[in-house]
């Protein structure tokens, strides 16, 4: 795994972060963007994939589409710098009911639409798509693409927006160490998204 997004994508390693016994977190940059790659210690079931379909990655200079899979079947697709928009990276996301989805992203995550069916997160866009055989309430600990980051100033109070305005909890707000208080919220889909508070970006965990 390592090795295909290193090599292959050319993804930039930034260093291991510890989770918990266990568990540990290759972080790299793409683009400037955050790629987590879990590493467990004991074996991943093969378990139903999330709505997080495909990962597009800007890449200047080049003139054609480059598409792959990881070693865990995670679609992965080099584009053309400004490619539906996109400067940085992009997310496909399949979902069952795109207006009702879209409204998630604009009201509990405060995402512009900036084109039908695409959002954008800071630098990241996220591609909806509608598909009846989009993926509902898949489980967080299976192989693939699981969750996506949102870094906030303030957990807690990001986290109780998100649950008022449509989102259903996964995991309470929690401090990990000196590291980063996160908590996990699911979107109409089921699909996980982690919000962050971390040190190194914000300062104080309080």
């Amino acid at each position: 795994m390592l090795r295909f997004w290193q090599e292959e994508v050319g993804a930039k390693f930034d260093h291991v972060l510890p989770i918990r016994r266990g568990l540990k977190q290759h972080r790299h940059l793409v683009n400037n963007s955050v790629l987590k790659i879990n590493e467990y210690r004991d074996p991943l079931a093969d378990k139903s994939p999330s709505g997080y379909a495909e990962l597009l990655i800007a890449r200047e200079g080049l003139t054609k589409e480059i598409v792959m899979c990881d070693p865990e079947g995670t679609a992965v697709r080099l584009v053309p710098s400004g490619t539906h928009g996109i400067a940085q990276v992009g997310i496909k996301l399949k979902v069952r009911d795109a207006a009702k989805h879209g409204q998630f992203l604009k009201n509990a995550l405060g995402l512009a639409e900036i084109r039908s069916g695409v959002f954008r997160a800071g630098e990241t866009s996220i591609l909806i798509e509608t598909s009846k055989e989009a993926p509902s309430d898949a489980p967080f600990d299976g192989k693939g693409f699981r969750y996506i980051t949102f870094q906030v100033f303030k957990c807690d109070l990001e986290h109780a927006h998100v649950l008022a305005h449509g989102g259903r909890e996964a995991v309470a707000p929690t401090t990990l160490g000196t590291t980063a208080r996160i908590s996990m919220v699911r979107d109409p889909d089921g699909n996980w998204i982690e919000i962050s508070q971390r040190a190194s970006l914000v300062g104080a965990l309080t």
